[in-house]
Formats: structure tokens, C-alpha cells, sequence
């Protein structure tokens, strides 16, 4: 199998996970995506590896505003609001840890994305119904 073939197949595979997915599944995942690319944000800081420290905020960043994008602030009420400030606070933390090459700053952002993810994760487990539903 050569690199273009295998790189079609896993493409393949991501697709057919992801239609597989409820849309609750979905969010889990997309927190998924942001702790894993924020870890190696922390970790390129410790190298002092620019480029990567670049590449892994700026998914990290494009990950949490896709869930802040979601928010339905009329129907989602003060959880919608609340989760708008802790989405806010993370990018913040994650520019912030960037432009100051400071893991800690990294480390606060992951803990935040990690309790959300543990609640969003326990609602998709229970097949209850998001607190704040998505447009």
C-alpha cells in the first residue's frame, strides 16, 4: 500500500467514525482534539519547538472556538453563557502560554478542557440530552 492509498483509507476510516457518532459523541471528540493538540502545545514549549508550538495552538484555538461557535445562547441560558466565558478563557490561556512560552499557562486551559469534557463525556455515556443544545 503506498503512502497516497494509505492516507485515503484512514481518511476513509475518520469519516465513517465520525458518521457513526451521535452528536454528543461528536463534542466528546472534538474535546478529544483540543486536549490532544493543547499537550502538544505544552509539550513544544518545553522543547522551545516554534513551530510546533504554532501549529498545535492554532488547532487547539480552532477546536475550542468550533464548540464556543456552537453555543445556542437563547436556548442554552446561563450554561450556554458559562460555558462562552470558560471557551473564551482557554483561548485566552492558550494565546497567552504561546506568546509567553509558559507550559503553566497551557496546563490551566487543559484542566478546564478536561472537567467539560468529563461532564460532555458523561452526558453522551447517560443519553441524556446536552445542557446547552447547539444550533
Amino acid at each position: 500500500m503506498n503512502t497516497s492509498s494509505a492516507f485515503r483509507a484512514l481518511e476513509s476510516y475518520r469519516q465513517t467514525q465520525v458518521q457513526s457518532r451521535t452528536p454528543l459523541e461528536l463534542v466528546v471528540m472534538l474535546y478529544d482534539g483540543a486536549l490532544r493538540h493543547a499537550a502538544a502545545a505544552r509539550d513544544a514549549i518545553v522543547r522551545n519547538d516554534v513551530a510546533a508550538r504554532r501549529d498545535a495552538v492554532r488547532k487547539a484555538i480552532a477546536i475550542v472556538s468550533e464548540l464556543q461557535s456552537t453555543l445556542d445562547m437563547e436556548r442554552g441560558g446561563d450554561l450556554a453563557r458559562e460555558l462562552d466565558r470558560l471557551y473564551t478563557y482557554v483561548n485566552q490561556q492558550f494565546m497567552n502560554a504561546s506568546f509567553k512560552r509558559d507550559p503553566v499557562l497551557v496546563q490551566q486551559a487543559i484542566q478546564v478542557l478536561e472537567t467539560l469534557r468529563e461532564g460532555w463525556a458523561a452526558i453522551a455515556t447517560s443519553g441524556g440530552a446536552p445542557a446547552a443544545p447547539a444550533r
